[in-house]
């Protein structure tokens, strides 16, 4: 269970104008929902009242190239769901009065993707081959993605289960990583954040090892605003903290086949949450998260 404080302010309104409402929501009521997109090759959405997300299914990667296996994160402010019937309109990237993507994943890790750091270097999955949806609808979205194995320099080979769940209430999506090998050695996982993926600038970084947290303020783009997105890891797994060309990392140690708990939390100073400043999102990333894995 994610037990975190809402935001005290309301949420901003975004200054652009609406173009082209969407059509309109089943419901106005709160829920959490993942859905496949079978239409736009097999994007996987999820969000709930705070926050919105996707990963990319395996035929986008020859229809876009390059394609890969970080995570995308919307802007919402509303509590209803409204991805599906965002990426339905044809264009995701405009503002249809509900909520909208403006954050570019490219190859990197974007909203807590990872990768195997090895020799100076991240190594990382394609995108998901198979889902399974746990739950949708209700007070949280959970579902199952599988990834592919992928070479780790010319030495192993990695594969990756990974389940994700979402309740109302939160910005953070808690994952359960499981990752197996050809080989019994210890892995170096890098868990990231992208660095150019909104606006024109870099954004601003808080580092709190003791936390095991990452917090990325984005720059304001435009009329879009910012995205804020933050990492956490359990503290006792860090090995080290550091940046590649596309990411800030975080380092941690894992045994092929041991699971392992980490969140990715994403908010739009438009949206849902009312983060305005860099301050009040740094705080609600920091507060007290819970890397037990779940009892059989």
């Amino acid at each position: 269970m994610i037990a975190l404080l809402a935001a005290a302010s309301a949420p901003a309104q975004p200054p652009m104008p609406v173009d082209k409402p969407l059509p309109p929501p089943p419901s106005k009521t709160a829920a959490a929902v993942a859905l496949v997109a079978p239409y736009r090759y097999n994007d996987l959405l999820w969000e709930n009242d705070k926050t919105a997300h996707r990963i990319y299914g395996h035929a986008l990667e020859a229809a876009e190239p390059p394609s890969g296996s970080g995570i995308d994160s919307w802007g919402k402010n509303v509590a209803w769901p409204f991805a599906d019937r965002q990426l339905r309109s044809g264009d995701q990237h405009g503002y249809h009065g509900e909520g909208l993507d403006f954050y570019n994943v490219g190859t990197g890790r974007g909203a807590g993707g990872l990768g195997i750091w090895q020799d100076n270097k991240l190594w990382t999955s394609r995108n998901y081959i198979r889902f399974h949806i746990l739950r949708s609808g209700g007070k949280a979205a959970d579902f199952t993605v599988d990834y592919a194995p992928w070479p780790v320099d010319t030495s192993r080979k990695v594969w990756e289960s990974r389940r994700f769940t979402l309740p109302l209430g939160t910005h953070f999506t808690r994952m359960i990583s499981t990752l197996q090998s050809d080989s019994p050695a210890a892995l170096t996982v890098g868990v990231g954040i992208g660095k150019r993926t909104t606006g024109s600038r870099d954004g601003e970084v808080t580092v709190d090892r003791a936390k095991g947290l990452i917090s990325w303020w984005g720059p304001e783009d435009g009329d879009h605003g910012r995205m804020a997105i933050a990492i956490r890891v359990d503290p006792a797994r860090i090995i080290e903290i550091r940046q590649d060309f596309d990411n800030h990392l975080i380092l941690l140690i894992v045994k092929p086949g041991e699971p392992f708990v980490y969140y990715s939390g994403s908010a739009w100073n438009h949206g849902k949450g009312g983060f305005t400043t860099r301050a009040a999102w740094d705080a609600y990333a920091a507060q007290p998260l819970d890397f037990s894995l779940p009892k059989e």
